[in-house]
C-alpha cells in the first residue's frame, strides 16, 4: 500500500508538470510566421521586424510588454490580437528559439 501511494504521488506530479513545447512548433502554431517569415527573417512587410537572432530576454520583453498593454506603440496592436493566446512559458520558449536561430 505504502508504494502504491508513492508511485501515485510520482505519477501525478509527473503528469501535472507543464509540457514546454518546441519553440519553432510555438513560432508555426501561434502563427507568428504569418507576419515574421518562415524562418524570421523576412516580414511580411518591412515595417514588421526579423526576429531571427534576436536576444532572448529582449525579445521576451518585448513579447510580455505588448500582452500586458506596457507596450502599445508602433506595431504592438498588431500583435496584441495574438499575444492574449501565448502563455509567459511560450513567450521564453518562442524568445530562445528565436535567438537561436542563425
Amino acid at each position: 500500500m505504502k508504494y502504491g501511494l508513492i508511485f501515485a504521488s510520482l505519477t501525478a506530479v509527473a503528469f501535472s508538470a507543464p509540457a514546454f513545447a518546441d519553440g519553432k512548433a510555438l513560432y508555426l502554431e501561434k502563427t507568428c510566421v504569418a507576419c515574421h517569415g518562415k524562418d524570421a527573417k523576412k516580414p511580411l512587410t518591412p515595417e514588421y521586424p526579423k526576429l531571427a537572432g534576436q536576444n532572448a530576454k529582449y525579445a521576451e520583453r518585448q513579447m510580455l510588454d505588448i500582452k500586458s498593454g506596457a507596450r502599445a506603440n508602433g506595431n504592438a496592436a498588431a500583435m496584441k490580437g495574438v499575444m492574449h493566446l501565448v502563455t509567459d512559458d511560450e513567450i521564453k520558449e518562442l524568445a530562445k528559439y528565436l535567438s537561436e536561430i542563425k
